[in-house]
């Protein structure tokens, strides 16, 4: 199996002052055609965010937009009438479908708040807007992949429309999770926080990893680590 590493450190970068994120792949004023996405994951950026900082009131369209918190506190409203704060162990999902405004700020005055911003292209466009938060408490992900967001909802997962499972484990040292990807599919890994190895390679925080074959793929912690694993169709 063939696995494509995407090195943390080779990422976009933009820096607000109340922002830096990292882009990996290409985003606002970062671009590079060699990453544009994969299959219909289009975003992941890694933001820390001020505190006091955010994001003002601002539209999207036909994407489906999951925000995963590893420190800190997102705070979210928009125009449908949603208003929720989010915080580790957290996942939301934002159907953006027809067009909707949404607003997020970090929601402390004295501490930053790091999470993953992951768009993903829907299946269909102009879906009605809609908003899901479900809580995945660390003991569930420890030491196994659990589903967190899945075109169907099963296991308790948020819907995300399109063909995409998506898990997430913590993995102390010596933890190890295997997941197989079928004929036909691909897969993205991205390491949330601490390292991992993938098949043998070593992974680091920011890294990601692209799989373009079917077989097995097997995760091992090696120190502490929290990863991310999208199992997509074509």
């Amino acid at each position: 199996m063939t696995l494509a590493l995407r090195k943390s450190e080779e990422r976009g970068k933009a820096n607000f002052g109340w922002l830096d994120s990292k882009h990996s792949f290409s985003f606002g004023h970062y671009y590079d055609p060699a990453y544009m996405g994969f299959g219909p994951l289009r975003v992941i950026n890694e933001d820390r965010v001020a505190p006091g900082g955010g994001f003002p009131t601002h539209p999207h369209s036909n994407m489906e937009i999951i925000s995963y918190v590893l420190e800190g506190a997102l705070e979210h409203k928009d125009s449908i009438g949603t208003g929720s704060v989010i915080r580790p162990d957290d996942v939301q999902r934002m159907t953006a479908g027809s067009g909707v405004r949404h607003s997020e700020f970090n929601a402390s005055k004295t501490d930053p708040v790091h999470f993953l911003q992951i768009w993903v292209i829907p299946e269909q466009e102009g879906l009605k807007p809609s908003y899901e938060q479900k809580s995945f408490s660390g003991e569930e992900k420890r030491g196994r992949l659990r589903l967190i967001g899945s075109r169907n909802g099963r296991e308790g997962s948020v819907t995300i429309h399109q063909d995409v499972d998506l898990y997430a484990t913590v993995l102390k040292a010596g933890d190890v999770v295997t997941h197989v990807i079928a004929d036909g599919r691909g897969a993205w890994v991205q390491v949330a926080r601490g390292t991992a190895t993938l098949n043998g390679t070593p992974l680091k925080a920011g890294d990601g990893v692209a799989v373009r074959q079917s077989g097995a793929l097997t995760l091992e912690g090696t120190d502490e680590g929290e990863v991310l694993l999208f199992d997509m169709g074509p």
